[in-house]
């Protein structure tokens, strides 16, 4: 007789996705929407700086390094205040609306300056909400579905992307085919279209999320303390910040993809490709760690992402970079939901919202070191001879294989099985 359970039963597939929370869908659609928004302008941005305002890329890595950093501090607070209230809902919602109302300012950016304040109150609103959104999907889910459900998140959040980015092409395509650089009235052409899928997604998630048990139950806050999460926490966070430090924002690889000779159009076909990537496999993928462990996915992500930073280092021609970013994504697969997971498995339920604050503001806080040490070693071609635009990458590799090596010989082999006994049925 067949085993109605059986992973091979395309039935129990689908009831896998039937059982899910309705939180969790909502919070999948707001994100899909939002990254839609997102999408068609975040890519264009450092090309915006750039190509239309002339800015030099070690001031483009302190913009976006600065703004990621200083929202970090946000996101810090955002989370512990979300423990100590016992509510998610209305940060997350607020998170959403602040990132909506800056993006309308991008229209008047004539300076970096302006474009540094939309990204600062922008990056703001995504510190609000993060920590608050990812307790929440926490608060939803039982730990056996805890992988899957952050990876479906991930999905759709990339699915977003991967709308957003198609919506750009055609732009691009229907104003400057064949352009390597980008022009003014063209990005604002897309800060207008990406206001409408914004907009639905704060209604979305207003009218939609719902407040769990957990998140009403009354909170321990002599918990709420960075102590009270656990070496194993403290470890894990650590070996995080120095991954972090190699990793800089992706826009120097929108940038080293315009240095090594695609057009406007081909890197924005590239990253279309990255996101249908990385959005076919991240439910699966997330689904993977509940079965083999978190940590040994995360130590693959991570080693892929060393070997693909030595490639940009070293890549000569235009076919190796889109095969380089194909690569990435497969890496943001192994890694964004499975890390986001693994926070979870290393800390009681009622301390999530201090632990995702924790480790969200410390990936922003290292992030503007990154950028500028990126910035700066791209930009001293001029000033260090041998320096250029390998050596941001040359960096990221090294420090990844680092992390690597920590993740594997020296954070626990097990999870914190005591904070899994806390956690609640659901």
């Amino acid at each position: 007789m067949t085993n109605p359970t059986s992973p091979a039963d395309p039935p129990a597939r689908f009831g896998r996705y039937r059982r899910l929370p309705r939180n969790i869908w909502i919070v999948t659609a707001a994100s899909f929407l939002t990254d839609i928004s997102s999408e068609m302008i975040v890519h264009l941005l450092p090309l915006f700086l750039a190509n239309v305002l002339g800015v030099r890329t070690l001031t483009i890595g302190l913009i976006e390094g600065l703004a990621e950093t200083t929202a970090s501090l946000v996101k810090l607070l955002s989370g512990r205040y979300s423990d100590r209230l016992g509510q998610r809902k209305w940060l997350t919602v607020a998170g959403y609306a602040l990132s909506t109302a800056a993006k309308p300012f991008l229209l008047v950016a004539n300076s970096w300056p302006t474009v540094l304040m939309v990204r600062f109150v922008e990056r703001t609103g995504k510190g609000i909400r993060t920590a608050p959104r990812d307790a929440l999907i926490a608060d939803s889910i039982t730990p056996k579905q805890r992988g899957f459900a952050f990876g479906l998140h991930r999905a759709g959040d990339t699915a977003g992307a991967a709308v957003g980015l198609l919506v750009a092409i055609l732009v691009i395509w229907g104003v400057h085919e064949g352009s390597r650089t980008l022009t003014a009235p063209t990005f604002q052409t897309l800060v207008w279209l990406s206001m409408i899928p914004a907009v639905l997604a704060v209604l979305v998630l207003a009218v939609g999320i719902r407040e769990t048990a957990v998140t009403r139950s009354a909170v321990d806050k002599s918990r709420i303390r960075w102590s009270a999460l656990g070496r194993p926490f403290h470890k894990f966070l650590l070996v995080v910040l120095i991954f972090t430090l190699g990793n800089s924002a992706d826009a120097f690889l929108i940038l080293r993809a315009q240095g090594g000779g695609l057009t406007l159009l081909q890197i924005m076909l590239t990253l279309l490709l990255f996101n249908i990537i990385f959005a076919i496999l991240s439910g699966p993928i997330g689904s993977l760690s509940d079965r083999v462990g978190r940590k040994r996915v995360l130590t693959a992500g991570w080693l892929l992402y060393a070997l693909i930073y030595l490639g940009f280092a070293l890549a000569q021609a235009g076919w190796q970079i889109v095969t380089l970013f194909a690569a990435y994504a497969v890496y943001y697969s192994l890694s964004e939901g499975v890390a986001k997971a693994l926070v979870a498995d290393y800390v009681g339920a009622d301390q999530w919202g201090t632990a995702y604050g924790w480790f969200n503001g410390a990936i922003g806080l290292a992030a503007l070191p990154a950028s500028l040490i990126a910035g700066l070693l791209w930009q001293g071609a001029g000033d260090w001879p041998g320096l250029g635009m390998w050596a941001p990458f040359l960096w990221g590799g090294i420090l990844a294989l680092l992390a690597v090596a920590l993740l594997h010989f020296w954070l626990p082999s097990q999870l914190n099985n005591e904070a899994l006994a806390e956690m609640p049925s659901k």
